[in-house]
């Protein structure tokens, strides 16, 4: 199986325009950036409930805590916000206001129940579609963790961030640029 593409900024630019235009905007705008900024599987995505990423002063908390139930490994994680991550996540739950933090995170406007992963998936798979752009859900991943890995955040940190038990499958999703290999050439 291919590896999901990494998103360039001007592709993520595009997908954040697509979003935009939808009905559901806000909320689709959040799940994407949960998995680009966030580094988020999309069945972590999907199980997220509003009380979460609420914290009591009704702002974005700093640090997700997933359950096992909630992770692929079935072990019990953290996320960690970046600033522009739990912005995002604030103007979400601004309106949300009256929301019962039990409530879906992403959840359906028809039922108000949380996405299945597949259905999220499918979404994912739509918008990119519409961006003009051939991937799977997983980018938002992969271009997590080769945005940090070319910022110099070390692959260490990086599996910690994305939840992986080994280094080798934080490794694989790391893309490597001809300007990073260049700087690396340069280094002595």
């Amino acid at each position: 199986m291919a590896k999901a593409k990494v998103l360039t900024k001007d592709e993520m630019k595009r997908v954040e325009k697509i979003i935009a235009a939808d009905s559901n905007a806000t909320r689709n705008m959040l799940a994407f950036k949960l998995s680009v900024l966030g580094g988020m599987r999309v069945g972590e995505v999907a199980a997220l409930t509003v009380g979460q990423v609420r914290g009591l002063d009704g702002k974005a908390v700093a640090v997700i805590n997933l359950s096992k139930e909630q992770t692929k490994g079935h072990k019990a994680r953290r996320v960690f916000l970046s600033d522009e991550l739990q912005t995002a996540v604030t103007k979400f739950l601004v309106a949300q206001r009256n929301v019962n933090d039990n409530a879906a995170l992403i959840r359906s406007t028809k039922t108000l129940k949380h996405f299945t992963p597949n259905t999220l998936c499918t979404l994912f798979k739509s918008i990119y579609r519409k961006s003009g752009i051939s991937t799977s859900s997983h980018s938002g991943r992969r271009t997590f963790a080769t945005v940090k890995n070319a910022n110099g955040v070390g692959m260490a940190t990086i599996q910690k961030l994305m939840g992986h038990k080994n280094i080798q499958t934080t490794a694989l999703y790391c893309d490597v640029s001809d300007e990073q290999l260049a700087n690396a050439a340069n280094v002595f």
